[in-house]
């Protein structure tokens, strides 16, 4: 029974249906099965004596994979690749001599690692576009709304809800070009034979470079690569996994941050992620409306941060053209990071398309802290009709503490500006410090750095990778 067994969170409860289709025994199954169909026709193309007929049989039962026969082939002879192998030969009598000719396992096993690595990754980059098309709309909602904004997590000076919108965006838009910078320079393994020598290609060619190159040349642009490793052991470079982990740790690490901000501005009661009608935030406080999606990007995140160090040492410790001390962690460690990071997307989406401001606790919390920030302000018109800098900045100190004492130690209300209208050493009256305290004096340039960065930045990457709206809706 399913419920005696373990089963992956990935399945039941994270990554979605069409990653985990990426990462199945059916999609790398029938995967192998192109890739020896690619090499029968390219070994046919270049002289061998393939006909069409065996091509034909090999192609018709491209799909339908005879599982139970490769399964009990393996019990065996406890190889996975020859049992499949038999288990083709068995679907296809007239083509079974030819299967795998001249191939090692690693011509099916690493190359549909590739092409795993690769489908895999087109899913993020179009997931990553639909995280960036909602807070772009975010953005250009809120550019003009002032808040708070912290350094250490103390308020420092202010932003915009929107401009911080864009921190977030940024970050994954590093992690999109990223993803493409190793997509654009991924090539298959290619047809190199057990040590990577092509030894087994040049006797099949009778010892014809120029088709044993050929031959790679034919199966990289069948299976949609521009080209295949210039040199390998038994092996693509374990390194293009760490490549990759590395990558998708850099979208475990922006997501983070932004699932830490959000935490942290949903406890100062800013901004909220969505909260469904019937939602139960704790089992023993019923009022309580916690951020369950954000902390568990929060909590994927970090999985997908560590599990990045797997292939790195993976790639250090291979011994020459290979060992075999890769394959139990990589089958685990890379379709994981995977998996995981597709799941954070998918929260990511979710989360992001439904983002709550409550605008008035924004603007409360913005007042309660700007006559501190606006004494700089003040202090130079004063200068201007004729105070002292030197003796204001000392006076302005002085009446910032006592007010930041009244409102930590006795709860009171900040009484800066009042404090400093009281001042006789500033030439300036009530109303004319409290013309000071318009929160968008303080924004600087954060609306204009909004539409700038969405239309030199954003727009561009959403024009190369977003194509339609993605919804994300949680299992749990």
């Amino acid at each position: 029974m399913e419920r005696d067994r373990y089963i992956s969170p990935f399945s039941t409860r994270y990554a979605s249906d069409e990653m985990q289709y990426i990462f199945s025994e059916n999609f790398k199954f029938k995967t192998w099965r192109r890739l020896w169909i690619a090499l029968a026709k390219a070994e046919k193309e270049l002289g061998l004596d393939i006909s069409d007929e065996q091509i034909a049989e090999l192609e018709a039962h491209a799909e339908d994979i005879n599982f139970e026969v490769a399964e009990e082939r393996e019990k065996l002879v406890r190889h996975d690749v020859m049992s499949h192998v038999y288990a083709y030969g068995k679907q296809c009598p007239k083509a079974e001599a030819i299967i795998h000719l001249g191939a090692t396992s690693c011509y099916v096993g690493d190359n549909t690692d590739v092409i795993i690595m690769k489908k895999a990754s087109e899913i993020i980059l179009k997931k990553a576009a639909q995280v960036i098309k909602n807070l772009k709309d975010f953005a250009l909602k809120y550019k003009d709304m002032p808040c708070l904004a912290y350094t250490h997590l103390q308020p420092a000076q202010l932003t915009t809800v929107g401009k911080r919108a864009t921190l977030w965006m940024y970050e994954l838009i590093m992690d999109t070009e990223e993803l493409r910078h190793r997509l654009d320079n991924l090539l298959l393994r290619g047809a190199k034979g057990t040590t990577g020598t092509q030894a087994s290609f040049m006797e099949l060619f009778g010892g014809d470079e120029e088709k044993v190159k050929k031959l790679e040349k034919i199966i990289a642009e069948s299976m949609g690569f521009k080209g295949s490793v210039p040199v390998s052991g038994q092996t693509y470079s374990r390194k293009v996994d760490a490549y990759f982990l590395s990558t998708l740790s850099g979208f475990a690490q922006s997501a983070y941050k932004f699932s830490n901000d959000l935490r942290l501005l949903q406890s100062f009661e800013e901004m909220e992620e969505p909260f469904e009608k019937n939602q139960i935030g704790s089992s023993a406080m019923p009022y309580k409306r916690n951020p369950m999606r954000s902390e568990r990007i929060s909590a994927l995140a970090r999985y997908v941060i560590a599990d990045s160090v797997n292939p790195a040492f993976t790639a250090g410790t291979q011994w020459f053209e290979r060992t075999l001390d890769d394959s139990a962690n990589k089958r685990i460690s890379v379709a994981e990071a995977f998996l995981a990071v597709d799941a954070i997307l998918n929260i990511y989406i979710n989360v992001t398309a439904g983002l709550v401001v409550y605008d008035k606790i924004v603007e409360k919390r913005v007042m309660e802290k700007l006559p501190f920030m606006a004494t700089e302000n003040i202090m130079m018109e004063s200068v201007k009709r004729g105070g002292n800098r030197q003796e204001l900045h000392e006076r302005l100190r002085t009446h910032s503490h006592a007010a930041a004492a009244k409102v930590k130690l006795e709860g009171g209300a900040n009484d800066l500006i009042e404090r400093i209208a009281a001042d006789e050493a500033f030439p300036l009256d009530l109303d004319e410090i409290k013309a000071h305290l318009d929160p968008k004096l303080y924004i600087g340039r954060c609306p204009s750095q909004v539409d700038e960065f969405i239309k030199d930045v954003a727009d561009k990457v959403l024009e190369r990778y977003y194509s339609e709206e993605i919804k994300s809706e949680l299992k749990v």
